[in-house]
């Protein structure tokens, strides 16, 4: 199969024209000018990698927390109606005799290559800092504990959010990295000195960075500028004009090139109508696409998909596609070590997704097959 559109994006950057060659599920060829053969289908836009999304919870109406494969199942496909061919579960903050169970039942999802991989999100949190998270169920992060949850998922969960400022929270850093697990640093009072030590043991991310944490102070910056700064640190945006203000986002992205990535943290409401929902134990009100917590009006995840943010980065914040592009997918793919996607070129995956030209997704191509 031999693809040309008027835009190709690619690792190096954007070509125009450009073209893409893929046999069966893999990408065996890519480049831009005049193609190599006479094409099968050519497409006006933009031609860019399937998204790659490492946080989210829910979209569709399902969430991922319920530990329910059919639920699995549904978010998947709503989110990949939206270019995001491939996705993480994250979970939320619950009792750990849940979140075993949850982590048991996904992960079957993970072995057969539907899922990315598990996130927990919680429950080793700071209460000073939880957002969405139930306060009642938060607790210090014990590595023994934490490694129980990882044993439950047999090498399926793949990065853990927790406050390293908690007592144990250095040394389940240390273990996480140890297991070759993402210990990202989120919902957090960490200092800027604890924040440091964190990375120097084996912190590798900032969950959504801003939201949930201490904020920069000119006495105590706090964990922001530390994971900004820190070439082994990545950071996490959310690109939806809620969590983040524009010029705040644009900081932060052009503070940490190659090194930003954009996630949704979706919940259910993603790709579905407003109303009431459940994000783990926890109930969510979501009105005008905003959800919040139905306890006390704070921000409860989102109802983002990939394709709006990755206009919302471009058309709003006015960051360059391309570096919006690899935000949305090869940056968040070589963090977490998916060398098989996230990029177009020959050898990885063929997930593509046509964009027109206000960046709206037209068709989505997973493993070779475009998507109904």
């Amino acid at each position: 199969m031999l693809l040309s559109a008027d835009r190709v994006v690619l690792p190096t950057g954007s070509v125009e024209p450009g073209w893409v060659e893929a046999n069966d599920d893999r990408i065996t060829g890519a480049g831009g000018g005049t193609p190599p053969a006479p094409v099968a289908r050519h497409l006006p836009g933009t031609l860019v990698p399937g998204f790659v999304d490492t946080h989210s919870h829910g979209g569709g109406g399902a969430a991922f927390p319920s530990g329910d494969p059919v639920e699995a199942a549904t978010v998947l496909a709503a989110h990949r109606a939206h270019g995001t061919t491939t996705m993480m579960a994250s979970l939320v903050t619950d009792t750990i005799e849940r979140l075993e169970r949850s982590v048991r039942a996904l992960a079957p999802l993970v072995r057969s290559g539907e899922l990315a991989g598990i996130h927990l999100e919680g429950p080793w949190l700071s209460a000073d800092h939880c957002g969405a998270h139930d306060p009642a169920l938060l607790r210090a992060p014990d590595p023994a504990e934490v490694a129980r949850v990882l044993d439950a998922g047999d090498d399926t969960v793949r990065m853990v959010t927790l406050a390293p400022e908690l007592a144990g929270g250095l040394d389940t850093v240390a273990l996480l990295a140890d297991r070759g697990v993402i210990a990202a640093i989120g919902h957090s009072d960490a200092t800027d000195a604890v924040t440091r030590r964190a990375i120097d043991v084996g912190a590798r991310l900032a969950t959504h960075l801003f939201n949930a944490m201490r904020p920069i102070h000119h006495r105590e910056p706090g964990p922001v500028l530390a994971l900004v700064e820190d070439p082994r640190a990545f950071v996490e945006l959310i690109a939806d004009g809620i969590h983040l203000h524009p010029e705040v986002l644009r900081w932060a992205a052009t503070s940490a090139p190659h090194r930003f990535l954009l996630v949704t943290d979706a919940m259910a409401a993603a790709g579905a109508a407003d109303g009431d929902y459940d994000l783990g134990p926890v109930l969510v009100l979501v009105r005008d696409g905003v959800a919040r917590l139905a306890s006390n009006g704070a921000i409860a995840g989102s109802t983002l998909t990939m394709d709006r943010a990755v206009r919302y980065a471009v058309q709003v914040v006015g960051l360059p596609l391309d570096a919006v592009v690899e935000a949305a997918t090869n940056t968040p793919a070589r963090l977490h070590g998916l060398a098989d996607v996230g990029a177009i070129e020959p050898g990885r995956r063929a997930d593509l997704v046509h964009l027109d030209h206000t960046l709206h997704v037209v068709d989505v191509m997973r493993a070779g097959t475009w998507l109904e």
